[in-house]
């Protein structure tokens, strides 16, 4: 990782979007052209016209930006260059100096919206149910090309670079002993952080953990048989059905991986950027769906436009679908941690981790635990569990 003495201060960063920008917004919503209805009753066509449509009409008649630009403004912000990058972060410091520091890093497709409502809990616990040592100075970064960090102009911007970014960032700061916790891309840059192992580290968090058997994993992305001989329980033959399920079903990868250019319309079109935001696998398109059809559990119609009117605001659609392109990590097979690893399986995550692999992939675990409730996006969707799990995942390391 190479920086620039020059160049790596860390910055205040404050941002603003003009009110044009918004009205122009709710112009192209209500321009929308839509097309017909899906000819199924259920999602498997993709996000369907009534939920597109109940967004859009939300979206340009009562939804407000600002009320999420205030809760945005109310933390402190900054940026910093780190291998020829802007990136940008949130760095909010708890009250109690013994506090232990913790970077959490976003997925796809999210941003630092995701992390918002784990903000207070995990670096003020005394005020959320929580004790003093449980505390935590939060760092959350905006991925390359996503949110307010700066897009890269050339390729190389994998998660292994990110990983290795983020452990410049955290050295930056002055942490000399830190964890990492991370769901989706942020799982799989906080597992290669628990590999590269950067001075300082002590530990990760992950709630989506990279631990299915190399040859099971190899086997399922390519579409072929499992290898012949081997015996699963039934909490791993359930797992393998479910990744089969996703490797099928995960269209919106396999774009962004080999095409993500072809996405231009998705940088013209705020309802064509919202539908195919939504639409990253089954159980969130569902809890999604439900709620703008008014049955909210966990995410309201306001947290999902927030993190959509981000993307849009930024510019920022394509830029984030290159990380696809750049990646050359499996998505959920095994990388070699041998720090402490903590893991917490959610009922509605892509796949359920089962402990025997995650023993396997983890020889130093030292939390595992299955949820009763809650999917993908565990910190957007159910953060009192996240925060539990946090607190209760690192509480061996302090």
């Amino acid at each position: 990782m190479s920086t620039n003495p020059g160049t790596s201060a860390i910055r205040p960063f404050t941002f603003e979007f003009p009110e044009a920008e918004l009205q122009d917004l709710r112009a192209r919503v209500l321009a929308t052209r839509w097309p017909e209805k899906e000819t199924v009753a259920d999602q498997s066509q993709g996000t369907q016209l009534a939920t597109v449509q109940e967004l859009a009409r939300y979206w340009a008649s009562e939804y407000d930006w600002r009320r999420a630009e205030a809760r945005l403004k109310a933390l402190p912000h900054f940026i910093t260059e780190i291998d020829g990058l802007d990136i940008h972060f949130i760095h909010v410091r708890s009250k109690h100096e013994d506090a232990l520091p913790l970077i959490v890093t976003h997925g796809w497709p999210g941003s630092v919206v995701e992390q918002l409502k784990i903000v207070g809990p995990l670096t003020d616990p005394t005020n959320h149910g929580g004790s003093a040592s449980d505390a935590f100075h939060l760092v959350i970064p905006s991925m390359p090309g996503y949110g307010f960090s700066g897009k890269p102009t050339t390729t190389g911007w994998g998660p292994e670079r990110i990983a290795r970014a983020w452990g410049e960032l955290m050295k930056r700061l002055g942490y000399t002993r830190y964890v990492a916790q991370g769901g989706d891309w942020g799982a799989i840059v906080t597992d290669l952080m628990g590999v590269q192992e950067p001075e300082g580290l002590i530990g990760i968090h992950t709630n989506m953990p990279g631990v299915v058997p190399p040859a099971i994993d190899a086997a399922l992305a390519k579409g072929d048989p499992l290898p012949e001989g081997l015996t699963l329980s039934d909490e791993e033959q359930t797992a393998v059905e479910q990744l089969d399920f996703v490797y099928r079903h995960v269209y919106y990868a396999y774009m962004m991986g080999s095409r993500p250019q072809t996405l231009t319309g998705l940088a013209d079109s705020p309802v064509g950027l919202a539908a195919f935001l939504l639409d990253h696998d089954a159980a969130s398109l569902a809890l999604i769906s439900r709620a703008f059809a008014g049955h909210a559990e966990g995410l309201t119609r306001d947290d999902v436009l927030d993190n959509i009117t981000l993307f849009w605001l930024t510019n920022t659609a394509v830029s984030a679908a290159r990380l696809y392109a750049e990646n050359r990590t499996p998505f959920f097979g095994v990388n070699g941690v041998r720090l402490p690893v903590a893991v917490s399986v959610f009922p509605d995550e892509l796949y359920q981790a089962p402990r025997s692999w995650a023993e396997q992939a983890y020889p130093n675990l030292v939390h595992y635990n299955r949820l009763d409730k809650g999917g993908h996006f565990a910190a957007w969707e159910q953060p009192e569990l996240l925060v539990r799990e946090i607190r209760t995942g690192f509480r061996s390391l302090r």
